[in-house]
């Protein structure tokens, strides 16, 4: 059955800094923050949360619905969507914009600092969700804020069941905001980062948050540690799964994400959905981008 996935999609461009951010910030010098950081190498990719999560989830045997803008620079896009078998026609192009942009710098100990132009993702509410394509359930990533918060409320209303990924559009919202869309929800999946802030502006913990009855769970992705999986109060660890080489992590986390709707569209736990979430994400940050990754279905058991 397809799933629904809403979110931004954009080009990537990816550059690498041989040191440490941390090496050439000074913390107390940071309210006159002026530095460079020396990027060698460049690469433009194709990226953006939503087309990201497509990409792994197709690998999967998943059947990804892409709602989404893209601008009049989109083309190549989207016809690189349509190679995948993946359907567009949930794809909006807005012909006086550019396709969002993302300028990520990513530094040795795999820490990123990211530039993003919104661009046409800003429009993306003007695109409702289809309730007449028997989606099993759905993801609200990362996009523009009112079709974030549009798109929850549609899905809700039609009582398609999503997971709520705020990524890195959370500072977007307020407690109350953020309160609506747990509400809404029936997972939550965050960084570990994305948690703390999450719970600073609702005013709840994890294990609270996990035990609201319509939540059926809480994932806090720890990067190398694996993952925490929160049902009814209780953590469970997940332990990582040693990545081959350590290479580009831009898109683990879409990776990770797509792994958990493949799961749960067939009735897996949660731990079952983050175990291949962390062998999906130790596949991809060996790979250069984040749509570069092959997935063997019969090498993750899943034939």
């Amino acid at each position: 059955m397809p799933a629904l996935i809403c979110g931004s999609l954009a080009f990537d461009t990816i550059t690498n800094f041989h040191g440490r951010f941390r090496d050439q910030i000074l913390p107390e010098q940071i309210h006159i923050l002026n530095v460079s950081f020396l990027v060698p190498t460049l690469r433009r990719e194709f990226g953006g949360c939503a087309g990201n999560i497509a990409y792994s989830l197709h690998q999967l045997g998943g059947e990804p619905v892409v709602m989404a803008a893209l601008g009049a620079d989109g083309e190549s896009y989207l016809r690189r969507m349509q190679e995948w078998g993946v359907p567009t026609d949930c794809v909006r192009v807005i012909d006086d914009s550019y396709t969002a942009q993302a300028i990520i710098v990513t530094d040795a100990d795999n820490n990123q600092i990211t530039a993003f132009h919104p661009g046409a993702m800003q429009r993306a509410h003007e695109i409702d969700v289809p309730t007449d394509r028997g989606l099993r359930l759905a993801i609200i990533a990362p996009d523009g804020r009112e079709a974030m918060l549009r798109h929850a409320e549609q899905l809700a209303h039609a009582d398609i069941p999503f997971i709520f990924d705020p990524g890195q559009g959370l500072p977007m919202f307020d407690g109350a905001e953020l309160r609506r869309f747990i509400a809404q929800a029936t997972w939550i999946a965050v960084n570990d980062y994305e948690a703390k802030m999450l719970c600073e502006r609702t005013g709840a913990d994890l294990a609270a948050l996990s035990r609201m009855p319509h939540l059926r769970g809480v994932v806090v992705t720890l990067g190398a540690h694996g993952c925490e999986v929160w049902q009814g109060g209780e953590k469970q660890h997940v332990p990582a799964v040693a990545a081959t080489a350590v290479v580009d992590p831009t898109g683990c986390g879409d990776a990770f994400r797509a792994a958990l709707l493949y799961g749960l569209e067939r009735g897996w736990s949660l731990e079952r959905c983050a175990q291949l979430g962390n062998r999906v994400g130790a596949i991809k940050i060996a790979c250069a981008g984040p749509q570069n990754h092959r997935l063997d279905r019969r090498a993750l058991e899943l034939q």
